[in-house]
């Protein structure tokens, strides 16, 4: 049965949709909620504090609660610690969310080739050149420039749930290896820029066909990376020996 909290969770989802609410747009006092909804100050605030989690509503001590920015922030959180432990468990997550991102992405090639405008093209050139100065002078792509290659790269499909997703995966691959062990940087960093230059060039060519090549080309490198360093072994789980030999793990 669900609880006095979770039904004014989706009490006020319903308001929020019935009034046409958007990002900042205030919601009801406390009071008023409370008499709409018939429920208790405790439940409408356990409510709105799980609401404000999601980022369904934003509350402002001393001013009120507002609608939330509804981004996708708490899936990437979610997304990343999942990816974590089942990478610290030797288990394939790291791949899987790679293989995710990697089908999406070489997807919307079909979609790019020949139709990105003269100053997209252009800072995407921009940034492979900004690629090869980092290489040069730190042996390895800073994270921004990548972040920012794949954000230009897809800005021109005008839909801003599929970017904010494809950011969401991106910041989620990125911040696992930032906490995984046994995860480094690109063995040749000359060659990866020169990976983001083949992406631009078969896009700049309206060669379709050669842009997804060049997106799953990148994606084997990193494939090939995680695949040399393996996957970490699995945490062995405690043993009980009262059974004597051929004792079995315990849970």
């Amino acid at each position: 049965m669900r609880s006095v909290a979770a039904d004014a969770e989706e009490r006020v989802k319903e308001l929020i949709v019935e009034q046409g609410l958007g990002p900042g747009d205030p919601l009801p006092t406390e009071t008023e909620l409370m008499e709409r909804f018939g429920v208790s100050r405790n439940s409408l605030r356990e409510a709105l504090k799980s609401l404000q989690a999601m980022h369904i509503v934003e509350i402002r001590r001393g001013f009120g609660t507002y609608v939330g920015t509804m981004s996708l922030e708490p899936m990437t959180e979610a997304m990343a610690f999942r990816t974590v432990v089942g990478h610290r468990r030797g288990q394939g997550s790291l791949l899987e969310l790679l293989q995710l991102r990697e089908a999406l992405e070489a997807g919307l090639m079909h979609q790019l080739a020949g139709r990105l405008p003269a100053e997209d093209l252009a800072e995407l050139d921009a940034l492979v050149e900004t690629m090869h100065t980092e290489v040069r002078e730190t042996g390895e792509i800073a994270a921004r420039t990548d972040r920012a290659f794949h954000r230009a790269l897809h800005r021109s499909l005008d839909n801003d749930l599929l970017s904010e997703l494809l950011d969401a995966f991106w910041s989620a691959f990125h911040r696992v290896r930032a906490q995984a062990r046994g995860i480094g940087a690109a063995a040749d960093g000359e060659e990866l820029a020169r990976m983001h230059a083949r992406i631009v060039e078969a896009v700049r060519a309206g060669d379709a066909k050669a842009a997804e090549t060049a997106v799953h080309r990148h994606f084997d490198d990193i494939r090939g990376r995680l695949s040399r360093h393996g996957r970490p072994r699995a945490p062995v789980a405690p043993r009980s020996c009262e059974e004597g030999p051929g004792c079995r793990p315990v849970g």
